[in-house]
């Protein structure tokens, strides 16, 4: 798939820093690839952290992006850090 900008919300906002949430059924190595959130460039900032619902419709991994580059429209974000741990009930 791609990204899909009715997925990705605000959390919160506070000095010039934005917390976002992402939700989709792409795979976190896909979500973390330079460029995927390319159409978002007008909103993300260098610095900004997404959290990711990733794989939705697969495995699901939860984790946080890092957005560490945008420049000339092009998105990097880093890999995402997972959130939990294998619950062994």
């Amino acid at each position: 798939m791609a990204f899909a900008s009715k997925d990705l919300s605000v959390i919160a906002y506070a000095n010039g820093f934005t917390l976002w949430h992402y939700t989709t059924p792409d795979a976190a190595a896909v979500v973390d690839t330079s460029g995927y959130f390319n159409a978002a460039s007008d909103m993300l900032r260098i610095g900004d952290m997404i959290l990711a619902n990733t794989d939705t419709e697969g495995g699901f991994a939860s984790g946080i992006l890092h957005v560490s580059s945008n420049a000339g429209g092009v998105v990097d974000v880093d890999d995402l850090t997972s959130v939990g741990t294998v619950n062994t009930d």
